[in-house]
Order: structure tokens, then sequence, then C-alpha cells
């Protein structure tokens, strides 16, 4: 939108005419042509240029994918690592003493 804008701003420059319309038409040219061409590669050049740079990634440095016939697991992870460090960790935490009733026993 801003490029088109701009485009319709500088193009009474390409058509000038009257006094000093060489320097307005060189002018208006060089900023029309430039901005023309800028607007072009970046709506259309630069999306298919990522589209195919990430087709050729994904074919060339990427792993196969790993086999999906086992669900995955809780955690999210798929490996189910986290959720044994977690374990792990919950065992060497400091447990407080409790009484029959669940109350605790360490403000005696």
């Amino acid at each position: 939108m801003t490029s088109s804008a701009s485009l319709l701003g500088f193009f009474p420059l390409v058509i000038a005419t009257g006094a000093g319309s060489a320097s307005r038409w060189s002018l208006g040219t060089a900023l029309f042509g430039g901005l023309l061409v800028a607007t072009v590669l970046s709506l259309l050049i630069v999306p298919v240029l990522y589209v195919i740079i990430k087709t050729l990634e994904e074919r060339f440095l990427k792993k196969k994918p790993a086999n999906r016939s086992q669900p995955p697991s809780p955690d999210g992870n798929g490996d189910g690592q986290s959720s044994a460090i977690a374990h792990q960790h919950s065992s060497v935490i400091v447990k407080q003493n409790f009484d029959d009733n669940g109350h605790n026993d360490s403000s005696k």
C-alpha cells in the first residue's frame, strides 16, 4: 500500500514537462524505477526464494522423520526423559512430617 502510494506520487516527476523538466524527469525515473524494482522483489521474488530454500533445506539437511508408530509420551518430548527427570528430582525434595490427620507435625 505504501509502495503503491509512493509510486503514484513519483509518477508526475517521470512525465514532467516544462521548465526544469529534465531534472525532474531524471529524479523521478530513478525514484520510480528503484521503488518499482524493490516492490517487485519484495512481493514476488523473496517469497518464492524462501519456499525454494526451505524445500532444499528439508530435502538435504534434515534427518528422516522419526518412526511415529508409538503414541507420543505425555510429557510431549517423545522420549519420556522429562518425566523421568521430574520424578528423580521430586524424590530429592525434603518431605515435611505429617501426623495421621494430615496436619504438619513440624510445629510441635
